[in-house]
């Protein structure tokens, strides 16, 4: 008999490899990059959990991405942002290969696919942005092909509407106090004055080095900065990243470069009390709407 660990291994690296995809589709479908790789490890904690007694998988991609898709639905359900999937007439006729939809899905923003319904917006997501086949998506999510392909139709017709419309949500704004508390950080660590950043720490604070490791106190925590001082592929500056308060980490010998990845910050008391770094799931800067604090606003 096969123990936990033999079953578990070659899901692991399933999983591993399917992880950025994975998180593209929860992203999508959550309108957020941040709640998108909340869905995704909710995903793969219930996955972990079915393994067990699920018996032979013939499709584990299928499986798991029927699994971050019931997971991303309750996400949804929570917020009470969307009804569940309905069927659509089956007489709506969409292109299955249509380059121009691919194109025009691929370059939407998060908050776009947030505007379409969930039976659309899923169904958008895993052919124009994933590049599944009808047949497949079917498998994966337990939907008729027609009703697939009136999705795609409507759904890509509304994509091509909100093209055309004017972005008119609010720049981003951050309190004075929330503001010098971000720079501070962000100067120090620059400097690399780590001794300086430690000291912003709260006793109990808590990282999440997402993909990789949780740690609790300031002594734990203390291993992070350490790790951070033996390299040198990162330049910090203060930005937006979803209109949350964030680092937006760069390559210091490209600093005209996109972020690659970014790192959140919570405070307490005026103290850091929780860090959550994305340098080793840097696939979720994927599709994220950022902004540099040169065009934001302090309020």
């Amino acid at each position: 008999m096969n123990s936990q660990g033999e079953i578990r291994e070659p899901f692991d690296r399933l999983f591993g490899e399917l992880r950025p995809k994975l998180h593209r589709y929860c992203a999508r479908m959550t309108g957020s990059v941040i709640d998108g790789e909340d869905v995704l490890q909710e995903a793969l904690t219930k996955a972990f959990e079915a393994l067990a007694g699920a018996g032979p998988i013939a499709n584990p991609e299928g499986w798991l991405f029927r699994i971050a898709h019931n997971a991303a639905l309750d996400f949804l359900r929570r917020r009470a942002r969307e009804k569940t999937f309905s069927d659509e007439e089956p007489d709506m006729i969409a292109d299955p290969a249509n380059s121009i939809a691919d194109r025009q899905a691929a370059a939407a923003g998060l908050h776009s696919f947030m505007r379409l319904p969930v039976a659309q917006r899923s169904s958008v997501i895993m052919m124009d942005v994933l590049g599944y086949s009808l047949r497949e998506i079917s498998t994966m999510l337990d939907i008729s092909i027609p009703a697939i392909k009136a999705a795609l139709h409507r759904g890509r017709g509304r994509l091509r509407e909100l093209a055309n419309e004017q972005d008119d949500r609010p720049v981003p704004r951050l309190s004075a106090t929330e503001r010098l508390l971000l720079d501070a950080y962000v100067d120090r660590f620059n400097a690399r004055d780590f001794d300086a950043v430690r000291d912003m720490l709260a006793d109990e604070v808590r990282l999440e080095l997402v993909a990789r490791a949780r740690l609790t106190g300031r002594r734990e925590v203390a291993t992070y900065f350490g790790n951070y001082s033996r390299v040198r592929d990162w330049h910090f500056q203060p930005g937006f990243v979803e209109d949350r308060p964030a680092i937006l980490v760069r390559d210091p010998n490209d600093l005209a470069a996109a972020p690659t990845y970014f790192i959140l910050l919570g405070w307490q008391g005026g103290r850091l009390a929780t860090i959550r770094d994305f340098r080793h799931a840097r696939y979720v800067a994927d599709g994220a709407e950022t902004l540099f604090f040169e065009t934001m606003l302090v309020g």
